[in-house]
């Protein structure tokens, strides 16, 4: 039989190997646990960064689409300024965007340079026909007409008013009986653009000449009364 001090120092020895294998689960308990905050951390971290990088490409795409936005009102600006009221039926405003039906590497930089590129696009000047020449005949010749008809008028107002005024006014009639088949041009000038002609200096002389000559022609018929 074994006496109680070797029962004593087995039951001691038992404790003592207990405590050891409890004090190295504590030990891999630890070190499990700091390694999960440790990995926890780390993905956090991650989340913050991946976070801040989603923040930056949002803010990023606010830009190009505000920056796309404006592009596309500019270029809705001068279609509506080149076509005219035709472009309502599509909208006083620019028309919402609209998904393409097939998907495409394009972006949208060059759809707006394709669309740029389009509208800024004008057809060649049409030459001058027999029919616009006689048009724009026309005109320096009413040009001329309402030249001479306030030419006389300022003569007579200045005859009427006599003084300094019948010395100035017969300056300024001169002036106006010019002026009439010059402003024949603009008029002529508004014709060719709306049916896409030329207005070139052969058609700026037929007005100017047109008008001239009949101002002139008109002068010596009054003159011969």
């Amino acid at each position: 039989m074994s006496s109680p001090a070797d029962e004593y120092r087995a039951v001691l020895a038992r404790l003592t190997a207990l405590d050891a294998a409890a004090a190295g689960h504590r030990a891999e308990a630890v070190a499990w646990h700091d390694g999960r905050v440790a990995a926890a951390g780390d993905a956090l971290r991650a989340a913050d960064d991946t976070v801040r990088e989603a923040a930056a490409a949002v803010r990023a795409a606010q830009r190009d689409l505000e920056e796309v936005d404006a592009r596309a009102a500019g270029l809705w600006s001068d279609f509506v300024h080149r076509v005219g009221p035709a472009a309502e039926r599509f909208g006083r405003t620019v028309p919402q965007p609209a998904l393409p039906r097939q998907r495409s590497a394009l972006s949208a930089d060059d759809y707006l340079q394709e669309v740029a590129a389009k509208i800024g696009w004008t057809p060649p000047a049409r030459p001058l026909t027999g029919a616009t020449t006689t048009v724009f005949a026309v005109f320096g010749a009413i040009g001329g007409v309402l030249g001479m008809a306030a030419h006389q008028l300022l003569r007579w107002a200045g005859a009427a008013a006599g003084g300094d005024w019948a010395v100035a006014l017969p300056v300024v009639a001169l002036i106006a009986l010019v002026l009439g088949p010059v402003i024949a041009v603009f008029a002529a000038k508004r014709v060719a653009d709306r049916r896409g002609a030329e207005l070139n200096a052969a058609a700026v002389t037929t007005v100017l000449v047109a008008g001239l000559v009949t101002a002139g022609l008109l002068v010596g018929a009054l003159r011969g009364f």
